[in-house]
C-alpha cells in the first residue's frame, strides 16, 4: 500500500474549506498529528482561490453555549437560508429553528449564534458543561442528545470529501462479487462505536449506512451487514471473541474498528495493539480467506479523565498494520480531525465522551465511501 506524504498534502490542500483563521488552531495539534497530515491541513486552512460547484452539507451537528458563536465545519454560502432543526432526520416531533428569531448567521466567520430569545438548547445546562478532567460516572444523565441542533447549508468547494485514498486494489474479490450481483456478507467488528453507540436509529450506524449505499449502487447484489462488535472491547477482548463474533458468521468482508478503548489510560500498550490487530487479520484470512478493512478512530473528549491523549499514535499504528498486511485502510482519524478543526468536541460526541452522534457516524460512512468500491 503506497502512502505518499506529498500526495496526501495535495489532497488536503484541495480540501476547499477556506479556513484562513484556523492556522493557529493547527499549531495546537502539532503534538497529536503527523507532520505530513498537519502540513496538509495548514495548506488547506490558509488556501484561497476560485471555488467550483457548491457542495451540500446536511445534518451537521452543533451545540450552542449561551450566545457564543458556534462554528460550522465549512464556510456557508449566503445564497439561500440555512436550515436548522432539532433532529438529524426531520420527523413529526422536529422543531425547525428560524433565523433572526432563534439564531443569527455570520457568513464571514462561518458561524451561528443563539439569540437572547432563542428556542435552541443552551449547552450550559448540560451536567458536564465546564467540567475538566471529568469522570462521567459521577454525573448521572450525562450526554448531549438533547443539546444538538442540526444544520443544512451549502459551502464552496474545489474538491471531493473525504480525503481518503482509494483502496479497491485490496478489495478485488469484494468488488467482483458486487459487480456480479453475488451475495456479500459484511461483519462489523469492534467496540461500542461499531455497535452504534449514540446513533439515534440503527440504520444510521456508520457501517449500516455504508452497506445501504453499496446496495443502492449494486442493486443486483444481495448485501447483508451484521454486528460483530461488543461495547467496551479492546483488541485483547476482540481476539478472545474472534471466533464467535466473526469467524462463525462466515463473512465475505470484515471491518475491524478498534482503538478507542485500547488507547485509554492503563489499557492496551501500542506495540500490543499492533500485534493484536495482526493476529486478528492472520486468523481471519487463514480461516475464512475474506478481505479486511481496518478503520482508525477519532480522539475522545480531551476533558475526559480516562483518555490518554494518544489517539493519533493508535491511528498511525492502525495505518501501519494495514500497510504491512496489505489490508484496506479507512482513515477516519485524519478526516475527523479535519472537520474538528472548526468544531468543539461537544458538537460531534453523542455521549460527550467517546461516541459519535449521527453526524459523526456520517463522517465514518463517508470515509468508507472513499475506499472506492
Amino acid at each position: 500500500m503506497e502512502f505518499n506524504p506529498s500526495r496526501r498534502s495535495e489532497r488536503f490542500a484541495r480540501f476547499g474549506c477556506g479556513f484562513a483563521a484556523l492556522c493557529s488552531l493547527v499549531i495546537k495539534r502539532l503534538l497529536r498529528t503527523s507532520v505530513a497530515t498537519l502540513s496538509a491541513i495548514v495548506l488547506c486552512s490558509c488556501a484561497t482561490g476560485p471555488y467550483s460547484r457548491p457542495q451540500q452539507q446536511t445534518g451537521e451537528s452543533v451545540v450552542f453555549i449561551g450566545e457564543e458563536p458556534s462554528k460550522l465545519a465549512f464556510m456557508p454560502i449566503a445564497d439561500r437560508p440555512l436550515r436548522v432543526r432539532s433532529q438529524y432526520l426531520a420527523g413529526t416531533n422536529t422543531t425547525e429553528y428560524l433565523e433572526g428569531r432563534d439564531f443569527v448567521v455570520d457568513y464571514a466567520a462561518g458561524s451561528l449564534r443563539r439569540t437572547p430569545q432563542s428556542r435552541l438548547p443552551d449547552f450550559r445546562a448540560n451536567v458536564l458543561f465546564g467540567k475538566e478532567d471529568f469522570d462521567h460516572s459521577g454525573f448521572p444523565g450525562y450526554g448531549n442528545a438533547g443539546f444538538f441542533a442540526f444544520v443544512d447549508y451549502r459551502f464552496p468547494g474545489t474538491n471531493r470529501w473525504p480525503l481518503q485514498q482509494p483502496q479497491a486494489q485490496f478489495l478485488k474479490r469484494t468488488q467482483t462479487r458486487l459487480r456480479a450481483g453475488d451475495p456479500l456478507k459484511i461483519v462489523a467488528f469492534g467496540d461500542s462505536i461499531t455497535t452504534g453507540g449514540e446513533a439515534s436509529r440503527p440504520e444510521l450506524i456508520f457501517w449500516r449506512r455504508w452497506a445501504d449505499g453499496l446496495q443502492r449502487k449494486y442493486p443486483r447484489a444481495s448485501i447483508s451487514a451484521v454486528n460483530g462488535a461488543t461495547p467496551g472491547d479492546t483488541t485483547a477482548n476482540g481476539l478472545q471473541r474472534l471466533a464467535a463474533k466473526v469467524l462463525d458468521k462466515k463473512p465475505d468482508l470484515v471491518l475491524i474498528a478498534f482503538g478507542m478503548n485500547d488507547h485509554n489510560l492503563g489499557s492496551v500498550p501500542l506495540p500490543q495493539f499492533e500485534q493484536n490487530l495482526k493476529q486478528m487479520i492472520a486468523r481471519i484470512r487463514k480461516e475464512t480467506g475474506t478481505e479486511i478493512i481496518l478503520l482508525s478512530t477519532f480522539p475522545p473528549n480531551p476533558k475526559w479523565k480516562f483518555g490518554s491523549q494518544h489517539m493519533a499514535d493508535y491511528a498511525s499504528a492502525t495505518e501501519h498494520v494495514a500497510r504491512d498486511t496489505r489490508c484496506a485502510f479507512a482513515d477516519v482519524f485524519n478526516n475527523w480531525e479535519a472537520v474538528a478543526l472548526r468544531k468543539k468536541p461537544e458538537d460531534l460526541l453523542g455521549n460527550n465522551i467517546n461516541h459519535p452522534n449521527d453526524f459523526g457516524h456520517w463522517i465514518y460512512s463517508r470515509v468508507l465511501d472513499g475506499l472506492g468500491l
